[in-house]
């Protein structure tokens, strides 16, 4: 039986699933090829974490599905996923100082989110307008 992996990764309101299994060094983003996925920013920052742990991605296949926000948070989302991912996989704690090293979002989630509406106002931190006439 092969090993295989499950991890996740969010970004905003983006959520991706990624499931690690020994392979070719095959990455698929929602059935895609990661060669086809567009845009091309996306694509580059998704292959971060694929150059940084070359040596294990190149013998693992990676399926990731991802729901939800806009293509930049869906990018991040997913190269959280997949290096969380090839941590994991490997069990390597040179590979999670490398990641740590060369961009800690790559490891940890921001959790930063939008802050919401306030009642009878405009904007979350905007106050209503005053006119005393």
């Amino acid at each position: 039986m092969s090993k295989v992996t499950h991890t996740s990764g969010k970004r905003k309101r983006a959520i991706a699933r990624a499931t690690i299994a020994e392979g070719k060094g095959i990455v698929r983003i929602n059935h895609q090829l990661l060669e086809t996925y567009e845009p091309r920013m996306a694509r580059m920052r998704i292959m971060e974490p694929l150059m940084l742990g070359a040596e294990i991605a190149k013998k693992v296949d990676i399926d990731v599905d991802v729901i939800g926000g806009g293509q930049q948070g869906q990018a991040d989302a997913v190269r959280l996923a997949i290096a969380k991912g090839l941590v994991q996989f490997s069990k390597s704690k040179q590979l999670r100082q490398d990641f740590l090293q060369y961009d800690r979002n790559l490891l940890v989630a921001d959790v930063r989110r939008n802050e919401p509406h306030k009642p009878n106002d405009s904007k979350p931190r905007a106050a209503r307008q005053k006119s005393y006439r």
